[in-house]
Formats: structure tokens, sequence, C-alpha cells
């Protein structure tokens, strides 16, 4: 199997790297500085193991590749992004090849089934952070990050099994499941928070908000009729996830200041919060804290980006109080 990395960033690069460290084949795609980075010097991996360059094959666009029956490609990119994505692997030759969901939220693997007929999905915990172009880091020990994978909507076949152990041998905790989206929507719950970790002041408490936040996503889909798995305090996460023991720079923010800090353009929130919007409204309940925090990301856009825009006291006057 030959793996086609697509979002080369904090969690695209670690799984790049990580599988190319271990003697996979990889192909990355990337683009800006990333990109020349890469292909310049390689990718620098820095964990509990140390600084390690993985050296792998980086193009940045689908069309470079000439993709080969055995391919599997790992859909690393954001949300918003997905769209473009999946067309520009059709149009560049992907025909049947597994094309594995590695990204937040739950409308990505839906919308790939428009384009491809072998989805899977992947419910992804791994803080990464994407320090700079060439450079990523993996924030937990021994494990890089705990991964659920399954085939979309349910089951699993023989590229999930593939797939868990090439994982399994680059150092992240992979696990095949035939109810792979159950804990993607617990994951879901967990990033309705990324909003509010993007809008306040690095290290501002966030659980005033988040708390309330979740737990209207949790009435959501239950309005809805959608299972979900609690994976906040899993055994596999205590087990292979606990905090690295040397001096390491704490994290960047989660991936939606990640994406701010580096001035992407676009965040995830419509696909986050945007997520518990539209069930909310398909199914006659309200969700208005969602709501509100979607709005404010879209404000927050309109006028530059910039992360830890709003304080404490601002963020619970136009959450609590419109």
């Amino acid at each position: 199997m030959r793996f086609i990395v697509h979002g080369v960033g904090a969690i695209g690069g670690v799984v790049a790297a990580a599988l190319a460290l271990s003697g996979q084949e990889v192909i990355g795609i990337a683009r800006g500085r990333m990109l020349q980075a890469i292909r310049e010097k390689g990718l620098l991996l820095d964990s509990e193991r140390g600084r390690e360059v993985a050296r792998f094959d980086c193009v940045g666009h689908p069309s470079e590749i000439t993709f080969r029956p055995d391919d599997a490609v790992l859909l690393c990119v954001k949300g918003q992004d997905t769209a473009a994505a999946l067309a520009d692997l059709r149009a560049a030759g992907l025909t049947d090849q597994p094309v594995f969901c590695c990204q937040n939220g739950v409308a990505n693997e839906p919308l790939a089934m428009r384009f491809f007929p072998n989805v899977h999905a992947v419910t992804v915990m791994m803080p990464a952070s994407y320090l700079k172009p060439g450079e990523v880091q993996i924030h937990c020990q021994p494990k890089f990050g705990v991964f659920d994978i399954g085939r979309y909507p349910g089951g699993h076949d023989e590229a999930d099994d593939a797939m868990a152990e090439a994982l399994n041998h680059a150092n992240i905790a992979a696990e095949v499941r035939d109810d792979a989206m159950a804990p993607k929507y617990g994951k879901l719950i967990l990033n309705l928070g990324n909003i509010t970790g993007a809008l306040l002041p690095p290290g501002a408490d966030c659980a005033e908000f988040d708390g309330p936040l979740r737990e209207e996503g949790k009435a959501v889909l239950k309005a809805a009729g959608i299972a979900w798995e609690d994976v906040s305090k899993t055994e596999r996460r205590a087990k292979f996830m606990q905090k690295r023991g040397d001096n390491v720079q704490g994290r960047a923010g989660n991936s939606t200041t990640q994406s701010l800090a580096r001035a992407t353009g676009s965040v995830e929130t419509d696909w986050l919060n945007g997520e518990i919007v539209q069930l909310a409204r398909l199914h006659g309940v309200a969700a208005p804290l969602n709501a509100r925090v979607q709005a404010l990301s879209v404000a927050m856009m309109a006028e530059g980006g910039k992360p830890g825009s709003l304080s404490v006291a601002e963020l619970r006057e136009r959450l609590f109080s419109a």
C-alpha cells in the first residue's frame, strides 16, 4: 500500500512523517512554503523520540501523481477544503482506491461518497502543532495519537486492516471498528469548543463556554437520533496519549487557532458548530449557542481573522446575553 497524504499540515504532517519514518511509501500533497520546505530538506517531526527528519515525495496538486491500484488516500485537509480536494483527486484519476477521512467533523464522509465509492471514517485524536514550514510537533507519548478506523457508513474491510497495521507500525495507536462514525460524533462534541479557544486569548479558561456548547450539541444529537461515543476520557487515550516528559513548548492552540495564526483565510467552524446548527434546524430543535459562536467566527474572519480577539467578559456577553 502506498499512502497519499492530502494536506500536510499539523495532523497530515505528523501522519506523513510517521509513516515515512516507519519505512512506508508516502506521497504528500502540500502547498506554499510547506511544500517548498519538504522538497528542500524533508519534514522534521519533533516528538519525545527526538527530532527526526522524514523524507518523502511531495507535490503541490493531485494532478502530479500517477495513481496506482494499491494507493490509499488519507484526506487531512480542513472541512472547508474537502470539496475542492475531492474534485481534484477525481480529476487526477483517483477512482475506487480507499479514501480515509482523517478530519474533524462528520460532513466529510458523505461528501466523499459523492465522488468515490470506497470511503472510510477516521476519528483522529492527535495533539499536533504545525510550528513553521517543514516542521511539525506532537505533544503526547508514548504514541503519536489514537485513531479509530472503519468503512463509511459502517463495517470494515481489508483496507481498514491494512491502514491500521501501517499506522500502528508508525507509532499511531489505530483500531478498526464497525461503528467508526460513533467516535467521530463524539469528537465533534469535543471540537465544539475549538472556536472559543480561538476567540479568547491564550491561556484563557474556556470551560464556562465549552460546557454549554457541548451540552447543547449532545441534546441536538439525541433529537436527531444519532449515536455517539464519548472520546474525552477513554482507556486507550489514557494509556497512549500521556503528556510528553521533556520540556517541549505548549501546543500552539487547537486546530482552529492554528489556522488563524497561520492566516489561512478560513476556519472550520461551519463544519463543527455548524453541523450542530444544521442538525437542529433539520430536526426542529434549537441550538442558539452554537449558532452564535458560528456567527462570531464569521465576524472574526471579516475583521481579519486574528486569534484572541475577544476577552472572557466580551465572549460571555455575546454568547449568553444575546
